[in-house]
């Protein structure tokens, strides 16, 4: 833990530890966690199975995903896929047109590819202890921790965001979470902590409790079962915890989008490289560094290039839509272009298509809201 008189809790001291280095009031967390959880858990699908695949699954889909907004995508993979070989033997584009909406598509990409590997190299037998669950593309220390105790009874503590939060409030933690001193440090603490005969239930009590009662915002403090072993709540820094110490700065993008049609079909576009949204559709692209004026925008080279030889007429423009990711904010217009016949060879990476054949095809959520609203 920080000393004290330095960063965002200038002042205010750190508890006392005992021998374990823990606070000398934590006896009976983890039996207060779980009481608490087994009164108040939310009656989710993923709770009432210890099939890995599962399991997996829901965390997968709930990483960057509220649970409201992922229970439906749970229940639209386990319909499409219920077992793990259906999963492997789906092709990428059925996998990310189920995902569509929610978005970090390189979820679903590495979701499709270890359930291939499961499938085929290790005869559909889910890994089951946290260092070969681990080895599977895109899981991360939280989730193989999560899956082998929910599903294999294994002593890991998974630590995700909600977690960071519980145990920086309740122990005075001020070591910033996303650095590497202050991951080891949660990891550690929270094994220290954990019910080594429930680890399973401890994990997703601790989890619930940072999700319900313990909110980033206006936390339940009130009616808190820990709120007599709180630091957080006992100096009055609820809100200073967790500490970060990076600030990612986000950059602006500008798109503009050629939405080519002609009596009822149109062009998509194929994503490729290793920007966003890779290997989804959308429209033939200009980025520019700036939003240009429509007359700018006209004479630009690309602009010519992606239109030449085609004979067209230039129908509405959208109003700016306004798209966040993580690190990025995106500006896009989308340009109606009223070809005077259809392209036989629309270009690389693009294919012409009949619009009522658009429901085939995975496009980013931007793309999906432009679809939605103006065609």
């Amino acid at each position: 833990m920080g000393p004290p008189g330095k960063g965002p809790l200038k002042g205010v001291k750190s508890p006392k530890k005992d021998i374990f280095g823990l606070p000398g009031n934590m006896k009976g967390f983890s039996d207060k966690i779980i009481d608490w959880y087994q009164a108040n858990k939310r009656n989710l699908p993923w709770r009432r199975t210890t099939d890995p695949y599962y399991i997996w699954l829901s965390e997968v889909i709930l990483q960057q995903t509220r649970v409201d907004q992922g229970m439906s995508y749970y229940y639209k993979f386990i319909g499409a896929f219920p077992k793990i070989s259906d999963l492997a033997n789906a092709d990428e584009e059925e996998v990310l047109k189920l995902w569509q909406g929610l978005g970090y598509y390189s979820r679903a990409r590495n979701l499709h590819h270890s359930a291939k590997y499961v499938s085929h190299q290790l005869g559909n037998r889910f890994p089951s202890t946290y260092d070969t669950i681990l080895q599977l593309k895109g899981v991360g220390q939280y989730t193989a921790a999560a899956i082998s105790s929910i599903a294999f009874n294994e002593p890991k503590a998974a630590v995700d965001g909600n977690v960071y939060r519980v145990l920086s409030r309740v122990f005075g933690i001020r070591t910033p979470i996303d650095s590497g001193k202050g991951a080891k440090q949660f990891r550690e603490l929270a094994n220290k902590l954990i019910d080594r005969k429930q680890p399973g239930t401890f994990n997703q009590a601790l989890m619930e409790f940072g999700a319900t009662q313990c909110k980033p915002v206006n936390p339940a403090c009130d009616t808190c079962t820990l709120s007599v072993m709180c630091f957080a709540k006992e100096k009055k820094t609820v809100a200073k915890f967790p500490v970060k110490e990076k600030r990612t700065k986000s950059r602006n993008r500008y798109f503009d989008y050629l939405v080519m049609k002609h009596s009822g079909g149109m062009v998509l576009r194929k994503r490729a490289g290793k920007d966003i949204w890779q290997n989804l559709y959308d429209f033939p692209l200009i980025e520019t560094e700036k939003q240009l004026s429509e007359t700018k925008l006209i004479s630009t080279g690309p602009w010519k290039q992606l239109l030449s030889g085609k004979k067209f007429s230039l129908g509405k423009i959208s109003a700016t839509y306004t798209h966040v990711l993580s690190h990025q904010k995106i500006f896009a217009r989308f340009w109606e272009i009223q070809l005077k016949k259809p392209l036989a060879k629309p270009g690389q990476d693009c294919v012409w298509i009949k619009k009522s054949e658009l429901s085939r095809y995975a496009v980013p959520r931007l793309i999906d809201r432009y679809l939605r609203s103006d065609l």
